[in-house]
């Protein structure tokens, strides 16, 4: 969502778009790429002493780094963690401004002044200062609340991620640009596995003791049933469909997408319905189940 926003934000037209992908993919190996070094890194730190399994909060991985590598090693992590968090603030509270602006259509665009857009940048600063003051609470549990966000954020990705296939196979949005066949099969899959990474999470918050192997498989083979069915019913759907009008490439290039106002209300099939509403019930319950999880932990802490 931050990079759809950020895309039209940048002013990028539909000429640049292949440059902006490659940039997308770049920068997706690269996170990939970092997270991998540092999850090999901080194993090999704890492996084998008695802070194995034991994760309290970063600055414990510091020391942990500095204390069994080398010192150069835990400064490395604080440095790189502290240009994560300012990544990750700008683009998590940037991206929600643009939402907020987006819903109540006010100007939010970082190409307007201050003066032009005070609301976007308001709720900008004041969720930055906001994530800074929960930072700076005394004895503030970091390592829980971080640990929460995140499973917080796996549980609601799914549901998100849905959303946005949706939006990528609307045509009065997207027009020539909508999401091809197997883009949809790529798209599927990855939501599957979400669900089913998700449903572990919540189970075994739930039931600490249950067998994640076994819960795996039976939630993979249910998913890949699940996606099997869908592919078959898309195929027999698609053998239906009227065919799409061919648009030429100059065609494709200045296709915009209508204002927001002209846009008809889409129209969704009982089935779909039944679905979102059976994902909304799902995360629902497992938000509620994460939250008391997490004050269960730190009364306990």
């Amino acid at each position: 969502f931050f990079q759809q926003s950020n895309v039209i934000d940048k002013r990028i037209t539909p000429r640049w778009l292949d440059y902006e992908k490659a940039d997308t993919v770049l920068g997706a190996f690269v996170v990939v790429i970092g997270a991998a070094a540092i999850m090999m890194a901080t194993a090999s730190a704890f492996s084998g002493t008695a802070e194995f399994g034991r994760y309290r909060d970063a600055l414990h991985i510091a020391q942990g780094l500095h204390t069994n590598i080398s010192p150069a090693a835990g400064a490395i992590f604080a440095l790189l963690l502290f240009d994560a968090s300012i990544v990750g603030a700008s683009a998590v509270t940037l991206a929600t401004s643009y939402a907020f602006g987006d819903v109540f259509g006010l100007r939010h665009s970082l190409h307007r002044g201050v003066r032009e857009a005070k609301l976007f940048y308001a709720s900008y600063t004041g969720m930055v200062a906001l994530a800074a003051a929960i930072v700076l609470i005394p004895y503030a549990p970091l390592g829980l609340i971080t640990t929460a966000v995140q499973a917080m954020a796996g549980i609601m990705l799914p549901s998100t991620t849905v959303f946005a296939v949706l939006l990528c196979n609307d045509r009065q949005v997207l027009g020539p640009w909508v999401n091809r066949p197997w883009l949809n099969a790529v798209a599927a899959v990855i939501v599957g596995a979400m669900l089913v990474l998700s449903a572990i999470l919540v189970v075994s918050t739930v039931a600490p003791s249950v067998d994640v192997t076994t819960l795996l498989v039976v939630l993979g083979s249910v998913a890949a049933v699940a996606l099997l069915a869908g592919a078959v019913w898309t195929w027999f759907r698609s053998r239906r469909a009227e065919p799409q009008p061919v648009m030429s490439r100059e065609e494709r290039a200045n296709w915009r997408m209508p204002a927001l106002a002209l846009l008809e209300q889409p129209r969704w099939s009982l089935l779909r319905r039944a679905g979102l509403a059976a994902l909304s019930g799902y995360v629902a319950i497992s938000i509620v189940f994460l939250v008391v999880k997490a004050v269960q932990l730190a009364i306990h802490r």
